[in-house]
């Protein structure tokens, strides 16, 4: 027999879909282009596709279609996202961290880029991920620099700006690297954010959009977060120098075809009549502690008659101080578990990123209620020591309370639902 909970169930992930959907890349750029269709490309000129992060795949397949003229068209993705398609180089590199085949992306992009001439246009197609998925260390640093600051970074409690002001400065496609190549070319970039506030510099670390600091403002923030010492020497030594400034290319044609907010809409749009729901912010950043403090204050608010569906938006960050698998969402829904004694009345509480994975896991995030920490504890297993593990994968796996949708194809960061009956 169904119960209240499986109702509460069916209905968090009928919204969590509904953000995905929302974020769907292809019907994406395919709005952004009617809105503001290109010029006509010169007769003599070429079009390149170049298409990058855990979208790459739907977009470029509607690229194909809008821009039949492409020449030449390459798709840079993760593993999960990967999908062939007729007469596109498909490349897929290592995420959260750069491994070799993200470096030989990255070569294959710069090469594509530097190919160009003036007339030729390169419309790039940037979504979340591109930071990991393409590399190409800056002069003087190898990919094993790059990997062991990107590991700290994952550490260092950092929000995404922040490590990407950093990988920016380490790389020779970031902040705006992949606009210079191209260069005289024009670039036309359609990029889907997962970056909480839309900053496009720092959505893919910014390929084609001016860098977000410099070499001494990341040397800072590593300072801050206590990664400089650790960091290698080749490191050290190029954000002690000075920068050299380049000639500048012709801006980019930047925009931003979909969004952590949009997709915060569209839950609320889909959330039946029969509930309250309110949208209590798109900037859920920080701490995980935090957040789910924030979280929790919201959720107990005196109830009301009516159902209530609180809706939550961001990127959160875990300061890792175990060996543990699991990732921020997860971590987060593992969080508001443990504080369900302080909520009232039936309830649940959904926590997922939009592309369908989590951290270094399968999982996309958590789903909780009242008797999660509980039922964990029920297994033998010590939720406690867990999230002091930070092995928030292993504790919600306990309790069959793991998200888990596989790759979606898009990514505008996270979502989190809190659905509450009426007593």
């Amino acid at each position: 027999m169904k119960t209240a909970q499986d109702g509460l169930h069916q209905t968090a992930l009928a919204l969590f879909q509904s953000a995905v959907n929302s974020a769907d890349p292809a019907l994406a750029l395919t709005r952004a282009i009617a809105a503001h269709p290109l010029p006509p490309q010169p007769a003599a000129g070429r079009t390149v596709l170049l298409a990058v992060g855990k979208a790459a795949v739907p977009m470029m397949r509607a690229a194909r279609d809008l821009f039949p003229e492409a020449d030449t068209a390459l798709v840079i993705t993760n593993t999960e996202n990967k999908t062939e398609i007729s007469g596109v180089q498909l490349l897929c590199g290592g995420h959260p961290l750069p491994d070799e085949a993200s470096a030989a992306a990255g070569r294959a992009a710069l090469d594509l880029a530097k190919e160009l001439q003036t007339g030729d246009r390169l419309i790039a197609l940037i979504s979340g991920g591109g930071s990991a998925l393409m590399a190409a260390p800056a002069a003087g640093l190898t990919l094993s620099d790059k990997t062991r600051v990107g590991a700290d970074l994952l550490a260092s409690g950092l929000d995404i700006t922040q490590m990407n002001l950093i990988r920016q400065n380490l790389s020779a496609i970031k902040g705006g690297g992949l606009l210079h190549a191209a260069a005289p070319a024009e670039v036309h970039a359609y990029i889907l954010s997962d970056v909480i506030g839309d900053d496009l510099r720092a959505i893919a670390s910014g390929p084609t959009v001016s860098p977000i600091g410099s070499r001494a403002e990341a040397k800072s923030v590593m300072q801050s977060a206590n990664i400089w010492s650790t960091a290698p020497d080749a490191v050290r030594a190029h954000l002690n120098n000075a920068e050299m400034r380049a000639e500048k290319p012709a801006p980019a044609r930047n925009t931003l075809i979909g969004s952590n907010r949009q997709s915060l809409n569209a839950m609320r749009d889909a959330a039946s009549t029969d509930w309250q729901v309110e949208i209590i912010t798109d900037q859920l950043t920080g701490d995980v502690t935090d957040a789910a403090e924030f979280i929790v204050q919201a959720a107990t608010n005196p109830p009301t008659d009516r159902p209530v569906a609180l809706l939550f938006g961001g990127e959160t960050t875990v300061q890792i101080t175990g060996t543990g698998l699991g990732g921020r969402s997860q971590e987060l829904a593992l969080r508001v578990a443990q504080q369900a004694p302080r909520i009232a009345g039936n309830w649940l509480f959904l926590s997922g990123g939009t592309d369908g994975r989590d951290g270094p896991t399968e999982a996309a995030g958590g789903i909780v209620t009242p008797t999660t920490w509980d039922e964990i504890r029920a297994t033998g297993a010590d939720p406690e020591a867990l999230l002091a593990n930070n092995d928030s994968n292993a504790a919600l796996a306990a309790a069959d309370a793991l998200l888990t949708t596989g790759g979606t194809g898009t990514n505008v960061a996270d979502v989190q639902v809190f659905l509450r009956l009426p007593d």
